[in-house]
């Protein structure tokens, strides 16, 4: 069996995936005009200051939209199939791609409510999924 593809931290991304290690989500925050922003980048994409600051998001968001992958596109990703992929926006402002987990695709609904948990790719890696948020 081929296992998943697991993303290699470089030095711009690594206080992302130590915090995802730690089970904390990190976002770059910018000091200047007080912006979030994801993907990683090396200036705030609000006002291109070079001050951006790792600090640790609240996790929340909700459901923006969402597909169900019925093809095996990656071999590593058979066994799952079929499983979403689904953009998440987050409280801070900014959108996240991920999956949907401990629900079924069917009760996937674009507006629900959406926290963050945290799963072991391997040894080193933890990404940051997310669920139905309780209450």
């Amino acid at each position: 069996m081929t296992e998943k593809p697991v993303p290699v931290p470089d030095e711009i991304s690594e206080p992302f995936f130590d915090g995802a290690r730690q089970g904390r989500l990190m976002l770059q925050h910018c000091s200047a005009c007080d912006g979030w922003s994801f993907p990683v980048r090396e200036r705030c994409p609000h006002c291109f200051s070079a001050g951006l600051q790792w600090r640790q998001a609240s996790g929340r968001g909700s459901l923006y939209t969402f597909t169900i992958m019925h093809q095996v596109m990656n071999p590593g990703f058979a066994s799952a199939v079929p499983y979403n992929i689904a953009q998440i926006d987050l409280a801070e402002g900014v959108r996240m791609t991920s999956n949907i987990v401990s629900t079924g695709n069917e009760a996937l609904r674009i507006g629900m409510p959406l926290e963050v948990v945290f799963e072991e790719a391997d040894g080193n890696v933890s990404l940051p999924k997310f669920r139905p948020a309780a209450g």
